[in-house]
């Protein structure tokens, strides 16, 4: 159950109407590592839970925190778009600034949304499900929700550099600040189920089932061996389950495969050089 509480987690208005900026703002909002996203991710991991317990807590702690966020974000884009020209574009986009703003702004900000945020990024492409991980698993899910705060925290610094508004930059620096506790609290979750789990996902499925003699082997794909040097290479594994080893000549453990002939009704390339129409025309179809 949810409750919408009128007031903002956070301020979220700038010092002038920006159009431009607007747009760019879309991509953290509903872009691939956005707010929708992240939202999204952390509700659907968390419902799944299967129980309750502190990762359960965490994960609708935090996804309802992102949906503050959207709103936080749904509200500066309001205000950016605030002026933005929507009457006739033509004759307004004379003026060299006008014109300008019309270049730059997303136009279905006038023409769908009404001046107003939309489910969609920087590109107008709108947000998909297909953004989001929840597989049942919390190590792996934990990991993918590190990776989304990273590239989240990313974008939303890339936007701070970019813009000169001070009240943009104050919303922008609470969202990177929540970033940060974000990657740390993933992080903590990690280490603690690594611990009990070890590192490998899943840690259930039996060792004596999979290839042990290729589970900790680095295969050089690569002009070079620079590769040979890393931690990944050389000593005892990061499960503590068995020692790291560096193939340099990697060579085929499979023969070339061969495969059989399609069947004549998937009208593929004939294998055999045929030489007659006749010859062409399989048999039952004449």
């Amino acid at each position: 159950m949810f409750f919408h509480k009128k007031e903002l987690q956070y301020h979220a208005k700038p010092e002038r109407p920006d159009p431009i900026f607007a747009r760019q703002l879309q991509e953290v909002l509903g872009g691939q590592w956005g707010e929708i996203s992240v939202a999204m991710q952390y509700l659907f991991q968390g419902w799944n839970v299967r129980g309750n317990g502190k990762y359960k807590d965490l994960l609708m702690d935090t996804g309802a925190e992102e949906l503050a966020h959207i709103e936080m974000l749904a509200t500066m884009i309001a205000r950016l778009l605030d002026g933005a020209p929507v009457g006739d574009l033509e004759t307004a986009a004379k003026d060299p600034v006008i014109g300008a703003i019309l270049g730059g702004m997303n136009p279905q900000h006038a023409i769908v949304s009404g001046l107003g945020a939309m489910p969609a990024d920087s590109m107008g492409n709108r947000w998909t499900a297909n953004y989001i991980i929840a597989s049942g698993n919390l190590l792996a899910d934990f990991r993918m929700n590190l990776t989304a705060e990273s590239q989240g925290r990313l974008q939303v610094s890339r936007l701070y550099a970019a813009t000169n508004d001070r009240g943009v930059k104050d919303m922008l620096s609470w969202l990177i600040a929540r970033d940060t506790m974000h990657q740390n609290q993933w992080l903590a979750a990690i280490k603690e189920l690594e611990a009990k789990e070890n590192v490998v996902v899943p840690s259930t499925f039996p060792r004596e089932l999979e290839k042990q003699e290729v589970a900790y082997t680095l295969f050089n794909f690569s002009e070079g061996n620079e590769s040979a040097t890393g931690r990944w290479a050389q000593g005892k594994s990061m499960d503590g389950l068995g020692t790291f080893n560096y193939v340099e000549n990697p060579v085929p453990l499979a023969n070339k495969p061969k495969l059989k002939p399609a069947p004549e009704y998937i009208f593929d390339t004939p294998l055999a050089v045929v030489k007659g129409r006749d010859e062409q025309i399989p048999p039952n179809l004449i």
